[in-house]
């Protein structure tokens, strides 16, 4: 149905380029224009527009858009009702999840929440940070924090609640962590309705799964290689115990082709050790996509 439009929230801010970058690796080239929160997309079929991926849960559970990539803690914070339907595993500087944590000044005396019975929190998580000190029976002063949060403490807060993905900007600005409150990975979130209508549904669907795809490709190669009959059982015995090769007979009697995805880091090693089995002619192939 060509008439048809997915309209597709992608994050704007310190997910804006990772976002991208993701989709241009799993076939979707989205470009953006300076000053222009509208993208384009080598997709007749989808519309972009740039959210801040702290209001994204909102616009989606509403209906402005029909799906959106956002953090799991801004789906919490919101409590938007959205339907989360991937779990994508990236952020701004790496692969792995962010932390929300609750911070002091070095020399700060609070070692847990509970010395923070009366005194004040800046955050930008005010929704999070309450949760929290519900959970724990501590009575404190939670403010909204409009950014900069880290420099806050202690003249203006004695304590944040600030999310982390190295730890460096907190270091940096001398804050000992205290505790940890939650992890956050980013999420598909898709409009209830929307995913009902089937049209949309297959669409979507379609762009999850080579999001997913290229993900999971992400630090693999493929190995391929000519080995002798009487070779095959050492070659295999070398290869990663958790993979299935695919072996298959050459036009040659004796020699079968063998053929692997592996952990590229364990490629230098390994290598030389599939050459010492008998392998020979090993070619070595970047992975774009894994589906499973």
């Amino acid at each position: 149905m060509a008439d048809q439009k997915l309209k597709l929230g992608i994050p704007a801010g310190s997910l804006q380029e990772a976002t991208v970058d993701l989709f241009r690796k799993s076939g979707y080239n989205i470009t953006i224009e300076k000053r222009s929160y509208f993208p384009t997309i080598d997709d007749e079929q989808i519309e972009c527009m740039l959210i801040r991926a702290q209001e994204m849960a909102r616009y989606v559970a509403n209906g402005v858009l029909d799906a959106g990539l956002t953090g799991h803690d801004w789906i919490i914070e919101t409590g938007a009702d959205v339907q989360e339907i991937a779990e994508l595993t990236f952020s701004k500087v790496s692969r792995r999840p962010v932390r929300w944590v609750l911070c002091v000044p070095e020399n700060s005396p609070v070692q847990s929440v509970k010395d923070l019975e009366g005194k004040t929190i800046a955050t930008e998580a005010v929704g999070l940070a309450k949760s929290y000190l519900a959970k724990h029976g501590v009575n404190a002063n939670v403010e909204f924090s409009w950014g900069a949060t880290e420099v806050k403490p202690p003249k203006l807060a004695d304590a944040i609640v600030e999310v982390t993905e190295t730890g460096s900007s907190l270091r940096a600005n001398n804050l000992r962590i205290v505790d940890e409150i939650l992890q956050s990975t980013t999420r598909f979130i898709v409009n209830k309705n929307s995913y009902a209508d089937p049209w949309k549904k297959e669409k979507i669907d379609d762009i999850v799964m080579l999001l997913k795809a290229t993900l999971e490709a992400e630090g693999k190669v493929s190995l391929m290689m000519n080995v002798p009959q009487d070779k095959l059982e050492a070659v295999l015995n070398v290869l990663p115990a958790m993979l299935k090769p695919t072996v298959s007979p050459l036009a040659e009697d004796g020699w079968v082709d063998v053929s692997t995805i592996v952990d590229e880091k364990c490629v230098r090693s390994l290598i030389p050790q599939l050459k010492k089995e008998g392998a020979v002619g090993i070619v070595e192939f970047q992975v774009a996509k894994i589906i499973d």
